[in-house]
């Protein structure tokens, strides 16, 4: 009988393990480590990480302690919609269920290749919709401009590693058309964005405008998302947990997609 047991709880921890190294292959994660290489907007201070104790105590246990420092907006972060509209959520006011849903990748890297500085049209994203249907109820739009292959050289993915207000004038990088940000939330009433760039808005950008329409809906944004090469078009769920600061206008997150 002991052997028996023996036996069937071996099939059941097997199983398990199985299931476990399933589910790993399922897991893509989304996010940049923080370090010193961290992009962030040539105006802002990087990463800071101030090293703590490590040892061992007088207890005789060992035990590591650190301290890190860094802006709301740099690595893969999300965008309040009071970034950029005022009276709009917070980061702690966005509702869990904006940051977990069906996701689909629109893939525009070889437009994005010929043109640095291209702006993403509503016609990028009916193109993804004329291969593969509409686009599903309360998506999570995930826009691959290629741009990731780049991280984290700041020259080659924000087309300048100057610091400094004279360095925005420097930025080149693709973004999404205003008319085209209009046309997610108010057409097909997305849940939320995100793009393998430092910004929603392309880097010659003077207005904004894409993030204005977008947080005037209250729809937030994820900047500098990682591996998009490694996601189907569709077939999967992202999961997007940002750091909960109490009226922050953005914070770190971690996304991860669930493959189907």
């Amino acid at each position: 009988m002991k052997k028996e047991m023996l036996f069937v709880l071996s099939i059941v921890l097997l199983s398990a393990c199985g299931e476990r190294e399933r589910m790993i292959d399922k897991i893509v994660d989304l996010s940049y480590s923080y370090d010193s290489t961290t992009v962030y907007w040539p105006t802002e201070k990087g990463f800071v990480f101030e090293k703590g104790f490590e040892g061992v105590t007088p207890g005789g246990w060992y035990y590591t302690a650190n301290r890190f420092w860094t802006p709301e907006h740099g690595g893969t972060h999300i965008d309040a919609p009071i970034h950029f509209y005022k009276d709009r959520n917070t980061v702690d006011q966005i509702p869990l269920d904006q940051l977990i849903g069906p996701g689909l990748v629109v893939d525009v890297s070889e437009e994005c290749a010929a043109d640095r500085d291209y702006l993403i049209q509503i016609e990028d994203f009916t193109a993804w919709e004329k291969k593969h249907g509409l686009f599903v109820s309360n998506a999570i739009v995930l826009v691959r401009t290629g741009f990731g292959k780049y991280w984290p050289d700041r020259a080659k993915y924000m087309g300048t590693d100057e610091r400094g207000d004279s360095a925005v004038a420097k930025l080149h990088f693709p973004g999404l058309h205003p008319e085209a940000a209009h046309w997610l939330v108010n057409v097909r009433k997305i849940k939320a964005i995100g793009i393998d760039t430092p910004s929603i808005d392309r880097g010659q950008s003077k207005d904004f405008k894409s993030h204005v329409a977008l947080y005037e809906k209250n729809t937030p944004a994820l900047e500098n998302v990682a591996n998009l090469d490694q996601l189907p078009e569709k077939g999967f769920t992202v999961i997007a947990l940002p750091m909960k600061i109490k009226g922050g206008s953005g914070g770190p997150v971690r996304i991860v997609a669930l493959l189907d």
